[in-house]
């Protein structure tokens, strides 16, 4: 549990505007006066010079001027009185704007409702998955937001799924709520996390996670960092004292925080903490049950007797608690001076007519000397007796003093964006309050029932709040009445209102994919209060919070230490020692100098010793073997692994498709894969993977790799298959499949090479990935729910164009709906023939696709996708399930290979179907519209021309290019006749006649 006071000091490490300013703005007149004055033509004279610096010293004493006057509200001026001084050692007061940062996550609107708006006809098929990375499951106030939390989206229709880096004793309240399962750090790169449509972490050690997600392809995935936790941000200001490579650290987090889409606060005093790591992406969502928590497990385990033993203070006494707002940190407001002024009076009178001894605790600003000693001055003027004020920064731990306090008083008179956190506490301490009647406050709060509310334009009426609580000697009932209503309303003030926060958080960022079911919105949520049953059901309560903040903090300092560690280690490694600040000095680059001399001279001795020594003259047949022998020892590239060498002789090779660093652990090796990368660069080390790039030009425009998806990996191994695939089997299998654990099993594999290996090579293809595994809705209804719902309509017009079918002729191929599995992820294997014929279908069918686009190359456009990442992937979800179309009315025969145990089973049966379209299918003809096609392109005459896709995906070939080679073959070789018959004659004519050989 973390102190919310312990460091609210951290706004005087933060920038504030000052004398430096004006300086500054001095200094900037002064150079555009002598700008001036050296203007060519103009003279320079005295006076001149004169009157600018004249000027810039009049402009430097008004901005010093006007620093030092006193700046405040117009309602300061309003009541004529003077607020405290600031210290003279302070940087001003701290402003805070947190408006603007509570409500920046809702600019953008709800992308639940955007999507409830397009009318989606189709029906879902999955949820909408979110995972959710806690820390520990320990009994907390993190732990209570969370589980209420997953509990309301559980309710609204989400699929919450939380992974947990140890196990705690709110493991039982969690999985009665959603699915839980226990990841240890090593095993978080095996989590395929785009089966998740966000992901909410909630720990400080999820930074593994979010270094994780900022790896393709992983980087459009929304990511919401929830902090609780002030640990870092008080190692922050600590660190720069005392660790040199702090930048690096500091940038390190910065990177993880940028990488969010959000990182959420649950009050407005732990972003000023945080706020060297601001991106722009902080926002505070308030409310959280951590001050309610906190007041529960203090009380638990401290005496108020003790406490005022301690602070001397009598049992008769009557202490007066006065707090305000967090975000005004180095001085006394005028608020708090304005309030303490007005009512003091009226308030000792009141005492001394009760016959009780008031105390006042003033819970403000820093715990300096100057300041102290401008609070004395001011408690002087105020008019309170000798003894009777004390003063306690903001970095003492507010939950000692509302132990021991009977009243507290709210002297924050500005508006806020939220419920204030310290008054929240107060209530739940069960303490009656009094508070001025701000909107925010009469909100909750009502007057006489859950507080005592002044106006806050007429800071004198406190006086006749502590009038309805103060009585002979003591308290009147109806304080404690009203204080026990305070308690009871504060324990779920605000829980809604946070609840629903994070649920319209959650709207505003999700992406909703096509084939989602749409949760309810956050109207819906059923939830009202935390789960405080479950959380106080447990017996260790009372004593998990001092416990669970020691090991809060001691865990956070252990996460800081190791990657501050790893930083440096990376530091050193990649950059030569640069950022430690460690320079040579003039004696090391002399040493440096005279070992570079040293070597140069003995280099050159011994290649003049070389050259004296005689060597024997090497035969022709020597000197070729040596050249071959260097050759062979000329380090490759990319350096094979054992992989490629068993390769050789094996009958099929399966390419594993991938997209960035995030997906090798999934990716297999040995001989019966291989992988190929989408990214440029992005090879594996130390293996044999293909550039996809490399092989086709066009994937290096992210606007088609993105659009193409893994289907352009098969574009670009067909193109020149023989230069990378000389085998009789060619299969494909996306890096998904592992992530979704249906990847081939060892037994599976072993089968699959013997089928291969007897194969008499008849069209057949394997597939071990189903579409679905429920197979209760049709072909084309399915592949409308991943496509918007538009993919029937499109493939009908996309097959129209392909083939120049007039409008009344049907263009969709029918599927059958007989209960047989279809393939999807693309992973299959084929004969390498039907491979190269899928692939010629297939790119002529991307074509004609993208024309209905009119080729542009602006992804709003697409209308195969319902979200925005949908859009970017436009062609993605249907070309995953073409090799089914093409399969099935070519022909060939479908078997599906269980993963698991490697059982065949033929799929959909040649002799069963009765409606297949073998004429649109048939080699004959696709080999003929390509080669139509490759004319076109060959002679430039396709309309569009330079943005035509089809050239682009693959080799362009037809008969003419084979003509015009072998005619400019056989021009070339003319022409070196007549060069050679040319020379000849020269040489006869001149006279010139060549020497034979040996003369």
């Amino acid at each position: 549990m973390w102190r919310r006071g312990a460091h609210s000091d951290a706004a005087h490490h933060l920038p504030t505007a000052g004398a430096g300013a004006g300086a500054s703005t001095s200094a900037a007149a002064a150079g555009a006066a002598v700008r001036r004055r050296r203007r060519p033509g103009l003279s320079c004279r005295p006076s001149h010079l004169f009157f600018a610096l004249l000027v810039a010293l009049f402009t430097a004493s008004l901005l010093v001027v006007w620093q030092l006057l006193p700046i405040g509200d117009g309602d300061a001026a309003a009541d004529g009185e003077d607020a405290l001084a600031p210290p003279a050692a302070g940087g001003g007061a701290m402003r805070f704007s947190a408006s603007r940062m509570a409500l920046r996550a809702f600019d953008g609107g709800s992308r639940l409702e955007a999507a409830r708006s397009a009318r989606r006809w189709w029906p879902g098929l999955q949820p909408v998955r979110l995972a959710l990375v806690v820390g520990t499951m320990n009994i907390d106030a993190e732990s209570l937001l969370l589980t209420t939390l997953a509990k309301s989206l559980v309710g609204l229709g989400y699929e919450v799924e939380v992974l947990a880096f140890s196990y705690g004793k709110a493991h039982d309240i969690w999985r009665s709520i959603c699915r839980v399962n226990i990841v240890g750090f090593e095993k978080l790169k095996s989590v395929d996390w785009l089966k998740y449509n966000a992901v909410l972490v909630s720990s400080l050690e999820g930074k593994r996670v979010v270094s994780i997600l900022m790896q393709e392809p992983f980087q459009l995935l929304p990511v919401v960092w929830l902090i609780h936790d002030d640990a870092l941000g008080q190692h922050l200001r600590n660190y720069p004292e005392s660790h040199l490579s702090i930048p690096n650290h500091i940038e390190d987090w910065r990177a993880h925080f940028n990488a969010c889409t959000y990182v959420v606060f649950p009050d407005n005093h732990l972003p000023l903490l945080y706020s060297p790591l601001d991106t722009g992406n902080f926002l505070v969502i308030s409310g959280s049950p951590v001050d309610i928590w906190a007041a529960k497990g203090y009380g638990t385990s401290h005496s108020q007797e003790t406490l005022r033993k301690q602070h001397g203070i009598r049992e008769e006494d009557v202490v007066v608690l006065v707090v305000g707002s967090y975000l005004f940190f180095d001085e006394l407001p005028w608020d708090y001076a304005a309030v303490l002024r007005a009512s003091a009076p009226h308030i000792m009178e009141i005492a001394r007519a009760k016959k009780l001894r008031v105390q006042f605790i003033l819970f403000c600003g820093n715990g300096s000397d100057a300041y102290n000693s401008a609070f004395q001055e001011f408690a002087s003027h105020t008019g309170f007796p000798d003894d009777s004020v004390q003063h306690f920064p903001m970095t003492h731990d507010i939950r000692d003093l509302l132990m021991f306090v009977d009243i507290v008083l709210y002297g924050s008179l500005r508006q806020e964006p939220s419920f204030p956190p310290l008054l929240l506490r107060s209530m739940s301490s069960e303490i009656p309050v009094i508070v001025p009647n701000l909107t925010v406050i009469t909100k909750y709060v009502t007057d006489g029932i859950h507080g005592f509310l002044f106006n806050s334009d007429d800071p004198s009426t406190a006086a006749s709040a502590f009038m309805r609580i103060l009585g002979e000697k003591r308290l009147l009932d109806t304080a404690y009445s009203v204080a026990l209503e305070g308690k009871l309303l504060s324990k779920n003030m605000l829980a809604y209102e946070c609840i629903i926060a994070h649920v319209k958080l959650l709207e505003t960022v999700l992406h909703y994919p096509s084939d989602a079911n749409l949760p309810l919105s956050f109207s819906k949520v059923k939830e009202r209060t935390w789960l405080w049953d479950h959380f106080e059901s447990k017996a260790a309560l009372g004593n998990s919070s001092s416990e669970d903040e020691r090991h809060s903090h001691t865990r956070i300092v252990g996460i800081l230490l190791e990657e501050s560690s790893q930083s440096n280690q990376t530091t050193y490694s990649d950059s030569n020692d640069t950022s430690s600040y460690d320079y040579p000095s003039l004696s090391d680059w002399n040493d440096l100098s005279e070992v570079e001399i040293s070597e140069d001279i003995e280099t050159r001795e011994m290649e003049e010793i070389d050259e004296r020594v005689e060597r024997p003259l090497l035969t022709w047949d020597e000197v070729y073997r040596n050249a071959r022998k260097s050759e062979r020892l000329k380090p490759e590239g990319n350096e094979r692994d054992e992989g490629e060498l068993e390769r050789t002789g094996q009958p099929v090779c399966i390419y594993e498709i991938y997209h960035g660093e995030g997906a090798w652990p999934f990716l297999h090796h040995g001989s019966l894969y291989r992988g190929i990368t989408l990214l440029k660069g992005g090879r594996r080390p130390r293996s044999d993977d293909v550039d996809a790039v490399m092989r086709l030009s066009i994937l290096d425009n992210p606007y088609y790799r993105d659009l193409l998806c893994e289907f352009g990996a098969m574009f670009a191994i067909a193109n020149r298959i023989d230069t990378v695939h000389k085998l009789p089997w060619i299969g494909f299998q996306s890096w998904r499949a592992a992530g979704r654990k249906v990847s081939l099993s060892e037994s599976a594999e072993v089968i699959l090479e013997k089928t291969m290996a007897g194969e008499n090579h008849e069209d057949v293809i394997y597939y071990w990935v189903p579409i679905d595994t429920d197979q209760t809705s049709n072909f084309w209804s399915t592949c409308d729910c991943l496509n918007a719902g538009h993919c029937r309509t499109l493939f009908e017009d996309a097959f129209r164009i392909m083939y120049g079918l007039p409008e009344g002729i049907a263009a969709l191929p029918p599927m059958p709906n007989d209960g047989d599995y279809w393939s999807t992820l693309h992973s299959w294997v084929m004969p390498t023939p039907s491979f190269l014929k899928f692939i010629m279908f297939s790119r002529m069918f991307v074509d004609s696709l993208h024309s209905l686009n009119g080729n542009n190359t602006e992804p709003a456009n697409c209308l195969l996708g319902a979200s925005q990442p949908e859009k970017r992937h436009c062609y993605c979800r249907i070309l995953e399930i073409l090799v089914n179309i093409w399969a099935y009315h070519s022909g060939r025969k479908m078997v599906y290979l269980n993963p698991v145990t490697g059982d065949v089973r033929e799929q959909h049966p040649r002799e069963e179907r009765n409606e297949m379209w073998v004429k649109f299918f048939n080699f004959t003809l696709l080999k003929s519209m390509d080669e139509d096609l490759a004319e076109e392109a060959d002679d430039g005459m396709h309309p569009g021309n330079d943005q035509w896709l089809w050239p682009l995906t693959g080799q362009v070939f037809w008969s003419g290019i084979a003509d015009r080679e072998r005619e400019e073959k056989y021009i070339k070789k003319l022409d070196k006749k007549l060069k050679n018959k040319v020379k000849l004659l020269e040489r006869q004519k001149s006279g010139y006649k060549q020497k034979p050989l040996g003369q």
